[in-house]
C-alpha cells in the first residue's frame, strides 16, 4: 500500500514561527530549520527569546488562529488522500498545530508537545522521539507500505532518505543545491505529478 509522509509547515500551511515573528517585530523568530539544521540549538533560540519578550502560549496562538493552509493545499491533500495513506510528520507542537489541522480536515499528525507552566509561559518542549521523522518512515516501511515522503527544511533530510522516494517541496535553493538527489518542485501540481509518476512505479 502506498503511503506520503508530508512535512507540515512550509508545505500545507504557512511557517508558525515567521508568523509570529512578523506580528510580533521580533525578527529573530523568523529562524526556522530551513536555517539552523541543530533542531535543539533552534528551540533552545526560540524558547529564550519568548521568555526575554514575555510571551506566552495564548500569544502564540492567536497569531496561529489568524493563519490558513496554503493556497492549494487542500485541493492537493484531498487528491493525495484518493492515492493512498498520507501521514503529516512534523517538529510542531500540539499546541500549536490543533487549529491548523481542524482547517485541513484533520489529517493523521505526528509531533511533539510543549511544556506550559500556569502562567502560560512555555517552560519546556519534548519531542516524541529523536529524529521521529526518520523513524516512522522506516517503521512504515517495516510494515510494508511504500513510502514517498516531502519536506522542504533540513530536518526533512533524514525522512527523504528514508523512504522509497524522497521530493523536495518549496525548499529554499540551498538546501536543493545540497541535496540534488531528491527531485525540487514549488508547485502542487508539480509535486501531485512527482507523486503519482513514483505511485506508477510501485504499482507497476
Amino acid at each position: 500500500m502506498l503511503l506520503t509522509c508530508l512535512d507540515l509547515e512550509g508545505v500545507l500551511i504557512p511557517e508558525i514561527w515567521i508568523a509570529l515573528a512578523e506580528k510580533t517585530a521580533i525578527p529573530e523568530l523568523r529562524l526556522t530549520t530551513r536555517d539552523i539544521k541543530d533542531y535543539h540549538e533552534l528551540m533552545r533560540k526560540r524558547l529564550q527569546i519568548l521568555d526575554r519578550h514575555s510571551l506566552r502560549i495564548q500569544d502564540i496562538q492567536s497569531v496561529i488562529n489568524t493563519l490558513e493552509p496554503m493556497d492549494g493545499a487542500l485541493s492537493f491533500l484531498q487528491w493525495l488522500r484518493e492515492q493512498g495513506q498520507v501521514i503529516i510528520l512534523s517538529d510542531t507542537f500540539t499546541e500549536f498545530a490543533m487549529p491548523m489541522m481542524r482547517k485541513l480536515g484533520m489529517p493523521t499528525l505526528f509531533c511533539h508537545s510543549l511544556e506550559i507552566d500556569k502562567e502560560g509561559r512555555i517552560a519546556n518542549y519534548h519531542l516524541r522521539m529523536e529524529n521521529h521523522k526518520a523513524e516512522s518512515v522506516l517503521r512504515f516501511r517495516q510494515l510494508n507500505f511504500y513510502t514517498i515522503a516531502a519536506g522542504d527544511s533540513y530536518n526533512d533530510i533524514a525522512m527523504l532518505q528514508s523512504a522509497h522516494e524522497g521530493i523536495l517541496f518549496k525548499a529554499p535553493q540551498a538546501i536543493q543545491a545540497e541535496f540534488p538527489q531528491f527531485p525540487a518542485v514549488s508547485q502542487y501540481l508539480d509535486l501531485q505529478e512527482e507523486i503519482a509518476k513514483r505511485a506508477a512505479r510501485y504499482k507497476s
